[in-house]
């Protein structure tokens, strides 16, 4: 969700692991693969979590030895309270106590070098648009049709696109991760694994400090969990994300998004709209490209072709599609690559289909969800 999509494609950090990005062009952390699952534990709010049970603390993740904060750490604190009218004494409380957490950095960490990943669409899509997916997925529809179809409504996002994107995510909720989040988050902050990386520091220290806003305005607890990169809940929203874009579904004056499926619902809605979202189009458009459609895709996040461009081209409308309202908007072609034969695919992306790569940085994510998307409507019983 914060890196570029030919990186996050394939690899353990498609993810952030698979987060809502909060600040445009965004990776609400990727479809990272999930983690081996293990056994599931009964949570507070009657979710069930599951996940990969975190390591023991380390040493402190913004303290030196003798306990006192790191002079940058100390800087950063009087800013945030400074920028954000808080206090500094509860800023610097809630950053004491902070633990480095050495799987987190290790998980953020890039491929050793030498070591080739090959990026593979049909690897990718294989792992999340697969029979359990799919099966929970109409599952997890059945169970919140009336939720989902308020938020298709209020937001004109399609009832099993919302769905789809949670399964992508945290598996309907059944995997929202166990890192305390301001452990993963200070530890991105101040000890990241690249420091000459320093655009990925300021993502995470931004961040943090929209986590600890949250906390201090007592919307989110202090011991909240979420993913290694500070992802939280059913929808894995990054606490910007949170700010910005969540809402109160189910209007109990407090958005949960861990043990709330109508706050996960309408704000996955809410997100999608305020991120370009077209009522009624589709997320690819029915197009036949030209033979060779390499010279039109762009590899970028913002539709740069149209549809008399397209036709330019050579390409043409499928077999029975009729002229819609897709054939106005900006339009992209897709490239979905098999890296080790030296094949692609390509199809034609609508504006929904950028805006799903606002959630997260990644061509691969994008078409997963609206492939798994297509087969639970092709499953569910209305």
């Amino acid at each position: 969700m914060f890196i570029c999509r030919r990186v996050l494609q394939f690899g353990m950090l498609a993810a952030l692991a698979g987060c809502a990005a909060s600040k445009p062009p965004a990776t609400s952390a990727s479809a990272a693969p999930l983690p081996a699952v293990q056994p599931a534990t009964p949570q507070a709010g009657g979710a069930t979590r599951i996940g990969p049970t975190e390591p023991p603390p380390e040493p402190s993740s913004v303290a030196t030895p003798s306990g006192q904060l790191r002079p940058e750490v100390e800087a950063y604190a009087r800013e945030l309270a400074a920028r954000n009218g808080l206090p500094l004494a509860r800023v610097t409380a809630s950053l004491n106590g902070s633990a480095y957490n050495a799987t987190v950095a290790r998980l953020i960490a890039p491929a050793p070098p030498g070591k080739k990943i090959w990026r593979s669409w049909n690897t990718y899509r294989g792992r999340f648009v697969e029979p359990k997916r799919i099966r929970w997925g109409v599952e997890f529809y059945q169970e919140n049709q009336d939720l989902l179809n308020r938020a298709a409504q209020q937001y004109g996002v399609p009832a099993p696109i919302i769905a789809a994107i949670i399964g992508v995510e945290t598996l309907y909720g059944r995997n929202m991760g166990n890192f305390r989040v301001m452990d993963a988050l200070t530890t991105l902050a101040f000890d990241y694994p690249q420091p000459a990386k320093p655009e990925r520091i300021q993502l995470f220290r931004d961040q943090l400090g929209d986590f600890i806003v949250l906390v201090l305005e007592g919307k989110l607890e202090l011991e909240t969990r979420g993913s290694f990169a500070g992802a939280i809940g059913m929808p894995q929203f990054m606490p910007g994300s949170i700010r910005n874009y969540a809402v109160d579904g189910d209007g109990d004056g407090h958005i949960d998004l861990a043990n709330s499926r109508a706050d996960a619902i309408l704000s996955v809605g809410s997100f999608l709209a305020k991120h370009g979202w077209q009522r009624g189009a589709p997320v690819f458009a029915p197009v036949v490209l030209p033979a060779d459609p390499s010279g039109l895709a762009t590899g970028g996040l913002e539709p740069t072709q149209d549809w008399a461009r397209l036709q330019a081209a050579g390409a043409r409308l499928g077999p029975g599609a009729a002229p819609a309202s897709w054939q106005s908007m900006p339009l992209g072609v897709v490239d979905l690559v098999e890296e080790a034969r030296g094949t692609v695919q390509y199809r034609t992306g609508t504006p929904n289909f950028f805006a799903l790569t606002q959630y997260n940085r990644s061509y691969f994510y994008a078409t997963a969800v609206s492939d798994l998307a297509d087969a639970i409507a092709s499953q569910v019983r209305y």
